[in-house]
């Protein structure tokens, strides 16, 4: 079952907003990174000790084991005993992290979830917005104030609202809204999503500062309906084609990749929500003015998710000024612009089936997840926030405050069994110790929601779907040009909580001693 905890969450105070998360994990299934030295898995103790006398202990010779303190004798100072087992595992991980540990994460790297050769691959196939064309935060910003001001003049929102302004790292993907106390929770997927939550959170905030009683389904509805205004009557494209150098990032790496691939004698598609005049002036930026010649096929405003699902709308015809042309579509012609239609009709058109497709783009839902599960395509999430978040992972601070919390969390699960009042003071501070450690590594990512990928030890919901519709990810398209096109990505084994023991950090710091049977009677 999964175990749902909401909290909201409020950032400072005053105008500072705040956003109802919604923590989703799943007890039952939870795959976990490598372990650190010293870590423990729940339920398994090991190398634990009686906390009474030193008994026999069949088949292991005298003395202590290696790498630990000996044991108290019968009415020894336990919390001496306690703190040197302490310090002796503080040193040990910090001998165990030499110069240079860090910087071992690539951020241009492409991280596999299944194996996967681009050797096999024949087609490949784009969305637009978010993978093949990066924005900046300005145009975050943009939508946020624009968003703001139609609530205040159209919706008749508080005045008051226009002192709120956008805030760049606030929100992060996957969190929830709950719309309804349970029953109806909203999941915020893709990068637009982050002046939506950033909105909603200012909106609430300043309801609840200034005692305004508000229903929560209509503030939703509001707010999804005037970001939409900002997306479907076309704001947000005309800001972007009025000045695209400070808009689109990277778009010179852009050309770099498809014509790597045609010249490799791969097929390019794209298909993408987004309308033909707004995608033609942003390849010609970042490709050039023969970016068609590129694509055997170029799908606009294809209303996905709906796009893989319904098999109602047929193609239409585009002409080379966007207009649309009235010839029923019997065929899918290289370099021509087509509009709508649907994915049923794109493979018997195309005959492009099975895992010789690979499709990138940026939506685990709209983009990815009809595609690999019901229609067996290979698939490659863009994951912007990848490269800060293993930049941060990079540092110093965060390798040793991950390391050390590793170790105390194992030290703290072997030695809970002494319950002397010295002792459980003791334990307390390590107890007290790990939760900062835990909230500082988690405020290194984002102090209101931490990390996109991982909430303290479990996956967060993101990360879990992530894993679950795409083949590979990456930080942005240009990583493909770090591989060659024959290169094959091997997924790395990762320990389950049982398989923890045997993982190899566990074994370099004595882990994986498991007490004798008779020592934990008084556990059974």
């Amino acid at each position: 079952m999964a175990a749902l905890g909401m909290a909201a969450l409020r950032r400072g105070s005053g105008a500072a907003p705040r956003l109802l998360a919604v923590a989703v994990s799943c007890q039952s299934c939870r795959p976990k990174a490598s372990q650190c030295p010293g870590d423990g898995s729940p339920g398994q103790p090991r190398d634990h000790h009686p906390a009474g006398p030193s008994r026999a202990r069949r088949g292991a010779e005298p003395g202590p084991a290696v790498g630990s303190q000996p044991l108290p004798a019968e009415g020894a100072d336990t919390k001496t005993y306690l703190w040197a087992r302490y310090h002796e595992m503080k040193k040990l991980v910090y001998d165990l992290l030499p110069p240079g540990v860090c910087n071992l994460l690539n951020p241009a790297a492409i991280y596999a979830n299944n194996e996967i050769s681009l050797g096999d691959v024949e087609i490949y196939g784009f969305d637009y917005d978010y993978t093949l064309a990066q924005y900046s935060n300005l145009l975050h910003s943009m939508i946020f104030n624009t968003a703001r001001d139609i609530l205040i003049e159209q919706f008749k929102y508080p005045e008051g609202l226009a002192k709120y302004d956008y805030i760049p790292g606030f929100a992060i993907r996957g969190l929830h809204y709950d719309v309804q106390k349970g029953p109806s929770l909203k999941q915020f997927m893709d990068i637009f999503s982050l002046p939506e939550m950033t909105l909603l959170s200012s909106v609430i905030d300043y309801f609840i500062t200034h005692g305004i009683e508000f229903d929560q389904v209509h503030l939703y509805k509001d707010i999804s309906d005037a970001i939409r205004d900002v997306h479907v009557k076309g704001v947000m494209y005309k800001w972007i084609e009025k000045d695209m150098e400070q808009y689109i990032l990277h778009g010179d790496e852009i050309y770099a990749v498809l014509n790597r691939l045609v010249n490799h004698k791969k097929k390019l598609f794209l298909i993408t929500n987004s309308p033909f005049s707004f995608v033609d002036k942003g390849m010609k930026h970042m490709v050039g003015k023969n970016w068609r010649d590129l694509f055997d096929m170029v799908i606009v405003q294809a209303d996905k998710p709906n796009f893989f699902t319904d098999r109602r709308k047929p193609f239409r015809k585009l002409d080379d000024n966007g207009s649309l042309q009235w010839d029923k579509i019997n065929q899918l012609e290289k370099g021509k612009i087509y509009k709508e239609g649907n994915l049923f009709d794109f493979l018997r058109l195309t005959g492009w089936r099975g895992s010789r497709v690979l499709y990138f783009g940026d939506h685990l839902y709209s983009d990815l997840a009809d595609l690999m599960l019901r229609h067996g395509w290979r698939t490659g999430a863009i994951v912007p926030e990848l490269e800060t978040e293993i930049r941060i992972i990079n540092t110093e601070q965060y390798m040793h405050s991950l390391t050390w919390q590793q170790a105390l969390t194992g030290l703290l699960e072997r030695m809970q069994m002494y319950q002397d009042a010295e002792s459980k003071q003791v334990l307390l501070e390590w107890m007290k110790e790990r939760q900062e450690i835990r909230s500082l590594t988690k405020n290194l990512f984002n102090p209101q929601f931490g990390s996109i990928f991982r909430t303290f030890h479990n996956p967060t919901y993101f990360s879990r779907r992530l894993v679950r519709f795409s083949d590979i990810y990456m930080a942005s398209i240009s990583c493909l040009l770090n591989y060659d096109v024959n290169f094959t990505f091997y997924p790395r084994r990762t320990p389950l909580q049982h398989e923890a023991p045997l993982w190899m950090d566990q074994l370099c710091t004595g882990c994986m001693k498991t007490p004798f049977l008779e020592e934990m009677v008084h556990i059974r």
